[in-house]
């Protein structure tokens, strides 16, 4: 993985994920997307894992595609194919940055200030929650550049706002500052330190059962796009495999005894 692009620090299962190409201000060249998806892989092998953070340093989470990096390539250089298939998983190169995060199987929370733009905000929209500051300003940028959101966000979109929020966004690449960012539905929450709310978060996430924690994101992931019977039969199977094992006998334990619970690792 590329140091100077992304950054990976471990405590107590909260793994803090940062942007760390703040000089640029954090925009997305062939390097940090390999880094980002490379991150993500990194995280997913961690059986001790059980919270992501996703912040961005500098000014900004992360100010969207570096054109001028992949203008200045040699056409022949494949690094500039940011459309290029991944064969091990349905997104191509460039969706993947984003698609590593929805698809990692434990919470993922953005911590989001100054710019998230284009492709940062799609890599933002990738998490399970968002914290952002009154004065971040999020766009759907594409059309600017005479594109469309192309790193997952017309998935993410669709989950998130209405499809006539979603067209006006798109359609007119505007900025939107926190607050109506929250109410809009692109973020959870409005703060004044995203970064320590998120990591707040994350460790009371962490507090609880790993297997719960990774069943649940699973099972209501895959809910929203379930058909009421499918959904019924998800959840009843997922949460036998959940019933008397070590960790959901150890949740039952330390409320009966009022104390700390001692979870295990997911095997």
């Amino acid at each position: 993985m590329s140091e100077d692009r992304v950054s990976i620090t471990m405590e107590e299962g909260v793994a803090q994920v940062r942007l760390t190409r703040g000089d640029k201000l954090n925009a997305l060249d062939a390097a940090m997307f390999d880094a980002i998806e490379d991150a993500g892989h990194r995280l997913r092998a961690d059986k001790s894992l059980r919270v992501v953070v996703l912040s961005g340093e500098g000014r900004a989470f992360s100010a969207g595609l570096d054109f001028p990096s992949f203008t200045m390539m040699d056409r022949d250089d494949p690094r500039g194919d940011l459309l290029a298939p991944r064969d091990y998983i349905p997104a191509n190169r460039a969706q993947s940055a984003a698609y590593v995060w929805t698809s990692l199987p434990v919470p993922v929370i953005a911590a989001v200030h100054g710019y998230a733009f284009g492709g940062g905000l799609q890599i933002a929209l990738g998490a399970d929650i968002r914290f952002v500051s009154p004065d971040a300003e999020l766009s759907v940028m594409e059309m600017k550049w005479g594109l469309i959101p192309d790193m997952t966000g017309t998935q993410t979109l669709r989950h998130l706002v209405p499809m006539d929020v979603a067209k006006e966004l798109t359609f007119t690449a505007r900025r939107i500052p926190g607050e109506e960012a929250v109410r809009l539905g692109l973020a959870t929450h409005c703060v004044d330190d995203p970064l320590a709310a998120a990591t707040e978060l994350a460790r009371e996430i962490a507090t609880k059962s790993p297997n719960a924690v990774r069943a649940a994101k699973k099972v209501i992931t895959r809910a929203y796009t379930a058909d009421p019977v499918e959904g019924l039969k998800l959840e009843e199977g997922i949460q036998r495999t959940l019933l008397g094992t070590k960790n959901q006998t150890e949740a039952v334990m330390a409320n009966l005894e009022k104390r700390a619970p001692n979870f295990e690792d997911v095997e």
